[in-house]
Formats: C-alpha cells, structure tokens, sequence
C-alpha cells in the first residue's frame, strides 16, 4: 500500500506516541449482517484468489488522537455510506493501515483487507447484537466458542487464567477480531491512544491484526502475498475466500 509523502511524515509522528505492535486468530464467528450495500457474498459466487489493496485512505490533516484519529473525517463519511461499515470500525481499519505505510512500507496492506477481516471475524464488531463504541471498545464483550478440540475447533487449554476470555478451562477467541488470549499475549498494543491494552478495542485489535498479517508476509498488495498472510492468520479455504470476497466488494465500492 502507498503513502504519500506528507502522509507518511503525519502518521509516523503519531505512532511514536502510541509504540505499535501485534496477534492472531484461530477461529471464526460469521458474520450476523452483511456490512456492505446489496447482497452479501455468497458460497455460490466464484471465489476472488485475494483482494487487490483499495485506494488508500485520506490521512487527517491533523491528526487526533490513537490509529483512529489519523482518518481524514471526509474519508471516513463517504467510504462508511459507500461500503456499509460501520465509521468506528472503518476509523480502525484505515488507521491501522496508514500506520502500517508509515512503518512498513513494504508491506502493503490496505485497509480493504482489514475490513474484509474484521466482517468475517465479527461483523465489524456487531456480532451477537454487540456494538462499537466511540472509543472503540466493543461492548457486551465478544467471545469466541471453547477451544475444547472436536468438530473442527482446535484444542488450546486455557493459558491466562480466564483474565481475557473468562474461562479458566479452555482458551477462547476474543473481541472484533478474536485473538486467542497466547497471541494477545505476544502481541499486545494500545492504538487507541487510552494507555491500555485491550483485545476488545477495535483500534488495539485491528492494529494487532494488522502487525501480525505483516510479519507474516510482506508485499501483501499482491497476490502471493496476500494470499500468504492471510492464510497465516487463518488457514482454511473457506476463511480465505470469505475475507476475500469481502475486501473485494469493499473496494469495488468506493467511488473514485
């Protein structure tokens, strides 16, 4: 994903007040509502291989406060009423990827993709009837099944004493994002500016997210590498092809 220059001055500044870093995820919750306009992406549709990056998101002039604070307003009110996404979420998902542009070029990944993530993973934040506050806390919590094994789940004892995900048994998945309490752990941020860290923050989560998607893999605007971070996120098929259909349908979205 490319950055203007000025962009790229702008966003660097914020981010060494914020100490960015990462997570990942093992299962997912489908999402409750399409968040997008029209139909939602359906199984019977020919799967996009990936999702090319979208034009990238208007930085603020002068930027606010946390990943959030660094999306021009305009940007955030047009591309939110072209693509369905909820303008919390999307503040998240476009913040996060400028600051990627700003501390890792190379990397490439576009808002697009975050946001065909977060609608698989959570709906944006509204799963379950949950919702995405101004200060992006997601509230009630999201939680994840059991990680107990069996029918396709993985089998992760719980590793942090039901600190994040309230069970003292098995790990479950948490937030808008469901990262597992051990990837939380590696990878924890504050990018919402808040001095906490907090999986069940849209900005912590899909700055986290963002982190790990770009250890992973680089050059993820194209195809291999997409494909390569994504899988590394969440392996199966079938989580690719929704990600993708979703980021696709985001981009092709906005109008130019």
């Amino acid at each position: 994903m490319r950055a203007a220059p000025r962009t790229i001055i702008i966003v660097a500044a914020v981010l060494v007040s914020l100490g960015v870093v990462a997570t990942a995820v093992l299962v997912f919750l489908a999402p409750r509502v399409p968040g997008m306009p029209g139909a939602a992406p359906v199984a019977e549709e020919p799967a996009p291989t990936w999702a090319p990056p979208a034009t990238p998101p208007v930085a603020a002039t002068t930027p606010g406060v946390g990943i959030a604070g660094l999306v021009d307003a305009d940007w955030l009110a047009s591309t939110s009423a072209a693509t369905g996404i909820p303008e919390r979420a999307l503040a998240a998902y476009a913040g996060a990827s400028l600051a990627k542009a700003a501390s890792m070029p190379e990397c490439g990944l576009a808002w697009n993709t975050l946001a065909g993530i977060g609608a698989t993973e959570s709906d944006h934040g509204r799963h379950g009837g949950s919702a995405v506050e101004p200060d992006g806390t997601v509230a009630p919590p999201i939680y994840g099944v059991p990680l107990a094994g069996g029918d396709g789940v993985e089998h992760i004892p719980d590793s942090d004493g039901g600190t994040l995900d309230g069970d003292t048994e098995f790990d479950r998945a948490v937030g808008p994002f469901q990262l597992i309490p051990q990837t939380w752990r590696n990878w924890h941020t504050d990018a919402s500016g808040d001095g906490v860290e907090d999986p069940h923050n849209i900005d912590d989560a899909a700055m986290a997210t963002a982190n790990y998607l770009c250890r992973v893999s680089i050059h993820i605007d194209t195809e291999a590498g997409w494909i390569a971070a994504v899988s590394g996120f969440n392996s199966p098929q079938s989580y690719r092809d929704t990600v993708a259909r979703y980021a696709v349908r985001y981009a092709t979205s906005v109008v130019e």
